[in-house]
Parts: C-alpha cells; structure tokens; sequence
C-alpha cells in the first residue's frame, strides 16, 4: 500500500529515523545499502516522547514522524515505521499495542515472554500471525508517503535464535521452518513486513 502526496523534488541522500533504536537503524540501513540508492539512514539522537494513543500504525508513525522533524533543522526527512505482530487466537492483538503489550515500560524481552506464555495451550494449527509494518516518509515541506508491508506466518511454541530483535524468535514466516531470528539477514530483508514496505518506498523514490 502507498498513499502518494505527489511531490517533486530532489531525493534525499540523509533521513532521519524517528527512533532511537539502533536495531531498527541498522535493519534500515541494511536495506538502504541493498536497495543501491546512496542513501543514510540515521538513528534520532534525541527521540521526543510520544504517546502511540491513535489506535492505527499509520496515525502512530505520523505523530513519530511530526514529533522529530519539529526539533531537526529545516530542510529534513524524517522515516517513521509502526510496526506490530497481529496474532489470530488473540483477535489480533497485540497489533498496534505491540511495543506495550506487556506493561508501559516498552520492555522488549517481557513483550516477547508475554507473547509466548498466552500462546502456550494454543495448538499448533491455530498459532497463524502477521507482522505488519507501515512506513512514513515525511518530506521538508510536510508532503508525506505511506508505504505498508506486511508478512504471513505462525508463532513458534517457544523463542528461539539469537539474530534479530523484538518478536522475531516466535515468528517462523511462511515458507520457512525457522524464526525471523534464526534465518540470514539477506533472507528476512527479503521477505519481511519492513522489507515489503521499505521495497514500496524504494520503488516510490526510483519513480521520482
């Protein structure tokens, strides 16, 4: 999915992530360096604080997106993703609460151990999920692009690898019998929800 603001211009070579996690920065500019635009993609060195309260990954990724172009220096592109992993048996939660669901404290390691002690007595052919992931592009004159990826797979019963961050030891993607977090960064790159929508923002700045 793409929502076009239609704005000409020239491209940026630096985009500001509206996160202060180096994790997702690194993923990032994995894919910026595979994509072959000469393209940097860096962390916010001061991430104000947010409330995600819009109850959407696109209202969410905007409010990230407006918060850091307003204390950046006039001229700057600013990349905001929401992304969540939406599980059936839970009617798709955690979704947009992803980064909170196991208390305020945006505490990775406990959303992960939240995650796979509700799942424990779910059968295995009921565990299917998606990650989704919704990129914001937002422009120097506030012009904006939406960009959404999305990825199909089941929760593993227990974590497992050490690659990766968030979710991706429960997650096995479609087509593979191992978690986002044991498979190669080349591989996840390709098929991940952040990947899917990184490739809908790189054939947007290609078009331009």
């Amino acid at each position: 999915m793409a929502e076009a603001a239609g704005q000409d211009g020239p491209l940026p070579s630096l985009i500001h992530l509206a996160s202060g996690n180096r994790h997702k920065a690194e993923e990032f500019q994995r894919l910026a360096d595979g994509s072959g635009l000469a393209l940097r993609v860096v962390p916010a060195a001061r991430m104000p604080e947010v409330v995600e309260d819009t109850g959407t990954f696109v209202g969410n990724a905007r409010k990230k997106a407006q918060a850091l172009q307003a204390i950046l220096p006039a001229g700057s592109w600013v990349l905001a993703d929401d992304s969540g992993v939406c599980v059936d048996a839970l009617g798709g939660a955690p979704g947009v609460e992803s980064a909170y669901f196991a208390g305020p404290e945006h505490d990775a390691a406990a959303n992960l151990c939240k995650l796979a002690e509700v799942m424990r007595t779910v059968p295995p052919g009921e565990r299917a999920a998606r990650f989704v992931c919704v990129l914001l592009l937002r422009g120097p004159e506030g012009s904006e692009e939406v960009f959404e990826g999305r990825c199909e797979g089941v929760l593993a019963a227990e974590p497992a690898g050490g690659h990766g961050f968030g979710y991706d030891p429960l997650f096995i993607p479609a087509g593979f019998d191992r978690t986002y977090a044991q498979i190669s960064d080349a591989d996840k790159n390709r098929i991940s929800h952040r990947g899917r929508a990184w490739q809908g923002l790189v054939a947007w700045l290609r078009s331009r």
